[in-house]
């Protein structure tokens, strides 16, 4: 009887290993799962095409052009030159994993639908996972274009180390206010935009 026990364990721990070896990891799987999705934002092809009706830059004071940077799309495609992008624009970067940034994201998506050709809305989703980004992108219907900056290439070229972040940028392509100041609700929005790209937004 023994004998059987000791020829019968190992063939049971050679079935049990193989069963165990079949299924992938959770990890991986929920990862493939993730970029099987249809990606929530629109597509970056737009941003390189100035808006329907933009307004001219603003007299006064110029900033500096955004910097000599190209970043992925988060919908694929084409990388996009930041120098390439197209005025006015209002630029987001967030990171799932910040709290504020997930607490005004849908004020920008708000935005973008009240630009009506005037502007663009454009995030930067910075040191984040593709899954989390597109888990929050699909809970909080952000629908604008996304670029990706896996690290932070973005926010160093800007000298600018804050989570969340937007830049507004002129018709010319140059710098007109970065904002660090936490979470912005839709009046702050339509006041910066007002104030630095001279277009009127109703909050």
């Amino acid at each position: 009887m023994n004998r059987l026990a000791y020829l019968l364990v190992p063939l049971l721990l050679a079935v049990a290993g193989c069963t165990v070896s079949e299924e992938p990891p959770a990890g991986p799987a929920a990862a493939t799962r993730a970029a099987e999705r249809p990606s929530p934002f629109a597509d970056c092809a737009t941003l390189t095409t100035p808006p329907a009706s933009a307004a001219p830059a603003p007299s006064g004071t110029r900033g500096d052009p955004l910097p000599e940077l190209t970043l992925s799309c988060f919908t694929g495609g084409a990388p996009v030159p930041l120098r390439d992008l197209k005025g006015p624009a209002v630029i987001n970067v967030w990171a799932s994993w910040c709290p504020p940034c997930r607490k005004e994201l849908p004020a920008f998506q708000r935005l973008s639908e009240r630009a009506a050709g005037r502007f663009q809305v454009i995030g930067v989703n910075s040191q984040d996972s593709r899954g989390g980004a597109q888990s929050i992108g699909e809970d909080f219907g952000v629908r604008f274009p996304m670029l990706v900056d896996q690290g932070d290439a973005f926010e160093r070229a800007l000298e600018r180390k804050a989570f969340p972040l937007t830049v507004l940028v002129d018709a010319d392509g140059r710098i007109r206010h970065t904002d660090s100041t936490g979470a912005l609700d839709d009046a702050r929005l339509a006041e910066l935009v007002r104030k630095h790209l001279g277009v009127e937004v109703r909050s």
